[in-house]
């Protein structure tokens, strides 16, 4: 079972997303650790980029402060590789193919597979672009994670079926954030991939509440939170990890009941 696999073993899954670097590395590590805690079974880490075109207002913001604290992809691996002392749960990257290409994407991805990143999720790349990381991402034994859209539906098969690790269900048009209702037909996304793959598919894009966290596990396998986690870091700041542990700990209780 690959160490992704193991975040759906024991039910639906809550994914927490978390900048890195917002506001400093030593908060992310803190908060990071205290997610994990609280019940999250994989965490996304976000690598700050200057241009991070599928966020919204919120995510946007939390790189751009990333950035200016001197977060770089370097002091990003050796945050990691002290997390993986303790923190045992799956983490994969989300960031974006300039950031992998300019680091050198072999050189990024073997990094990741040394200080143990179990996936990459690279929002940017579309399914017919993948080539250009995915043969270096298998040969490393790192899952490259595809996303299917409300606009894939003739293409979800087809992702489906060369998926790896986990499939990010994106359940809104348009970039991150958090939004007061979710009106795509989630439950017909998610009987697509099930026609095509076992592979267990979680929900983000737009779930804040503990109620759609409910209502999207219980469509799929998990659900997936960002903007509404980077919410509390931008308000709270250096303060904010008992308030983001106390919103994981709801998060991941609700899910459990779907």
């Amino acid at each position: 079972m690959s160490n992704i696999a193991k975040a759906f073993a024991g039910g639906k899954a809550f994914i927490p997303f978390i900048t890195c670097g917002d506001p400093d590395l030593e908060t992310t590590a803190k908060a990071v650790r205290a997610m994990a805690a609280a019940g999250a079974d994989l965490i996304e880490l976000g690598v700050p980029f200057s241009d991070p075109t599928a966020e919204g207002p919120v995510i946007q913001a939390a790189n751009v402060r990333a950035l200016a604290a001197g977060t770089t992809t370097d002091k990003i691996f050796g945050l990691v590789r002290d997390l993986r002392k303790d923190v045992t749960i799956p983490m994969v990257f989300m960031t974006y193919a300039n950031v992998v290409f300019s680091y050198g994407a072999e050189k990024f991805i073997s990094n990741c597979a040394e200080i143990g990143i179990d996936g990459l999720i690279l929002p940017d790349i579309p399914y017919e672009e993948k080539e250009e990381f995915d043969p270096i991402c298998r040969r490393y034994g790192v899952d490259l994670i595809s996303m299917v859209a409300p606009t894939s539906e003739d293409r979800i098969a087809m992702v489906a079926r060369e998926a790896v690790g986990f499939l990010y269900v994106v359940s809104s048009l348009g970039v991150t954030g958090v939004r007061s209702e979710i009106t795509t037909d989630i439950g017909a996304m998610v009987r697509l991939i099930r026609e095509s793959t076992d592979l267990p598919c979680a929900v983000g894009f737009g779930i804040s509440t503990p109620e759609q966290a409910k209502k999207m596990a219980g469509l799929s396998d998990g659900a997936i939170v960002g903007s509404a986690i980077v919410k509390l870091l931008a308000q709270y700041g250096r303060e904010a990890v008992p308030y983001v542990a106390e919103y994981v700990k709801q998060m991941k209780d609700a899910v459990r009941l779907a």
